[in-house]
Order: structure tokens, then C-alpha cells, then sequence
């Protein structure tokens, strides 16, 4: 019996190694790809060096995002951290949403 408790000692370390490091890794790395394969055309992502832009293209292992009007990164769906905005489905959603991010004028007495 005092051979074995050095190896249990031991595999019981590499469980609780697996339980808290590898385990939550893969659950991660499984939520991201789950993720990244759900794109759609007109998503607002985040890419994972922090630009933002909308998904205007896809084919299996680039996405096409417009940062700017008229600007287009090619990049690898690894790429995307994150989707900010689902695709909106309704056609009128889109302006409205457009609308209320423009600020209000101020006008020249201070008031708004």
C-alpha cells in the first residue's frame, strides 16, 4: 500500500490539472467555433484585434468585413471574437437603428 499512494497522489493532481485547465479550454474553443460557423452576411462583429465592422461576404474559411463605407477586410473566420449585432431581419430595422445612434444638433444658445 505505500507504493501506491505516491501514484494516486499523482493522478489525482492531473485529474484536478484536467478539471480546471483543460476542461473550461475546451469548452471555450468549442463555443467559439460554434460561434464563428454561425456568421451570417450583415452580423456586426468584433475581430479579435478589436475592429468592428459588418460581415458583407463568406465562403468556408474567409469572411469579408466592411470597417468603413467602401473598405473591405478579407480575413480568416478565426479572426471574428465576436458577434455585436445579429443580422437584422426586418427590413425597417436596420434605418431605425441607424438613426438613433446620429447625435442631436446643439443648437448656438446651448439648448438641445
Amino acid at each position: 500500500m505505500d507504493n501506491v499512494a505516491p501514484f494516486l497522489i499523482l493522478l489525482g493532481i492531473a485529474v484536478l490539472f484536467w478539471l480546471v485547465m483543460i476542461r473550461p479550454a475546451q469548452t471555450r474553443q468549442r463555443t467559439m467555433a460554434h460561434m464563428q460557423g454561425g456568421i451570417a452576411v450583415g452580423d456586426e462583429v468584433m475581430l479579435t484585434s478589436g475592429i468592428f465592422g459588418v460581415v458583407r461576404a463568406l465562403d468556408e474559411e474567409n469572411v469579408h468585413v466592411e470597417v468603413a463605407d467602401g473598405v473591405r477586410l478579407k480575413v480568416v473566420r478565426a479572426a471574428v471574437g465576436k458577434v455585436v449585432a445579429p443580422a437584422s431581419r426586418e427590413a425597417g430595422t436596420e434605418l431605425a437603428a441607424a438613426d438613433a445612434d446620429e447625435p442631436e444638433e446643439k443648437q448656438s444658445d446651448g439648448t438641445q
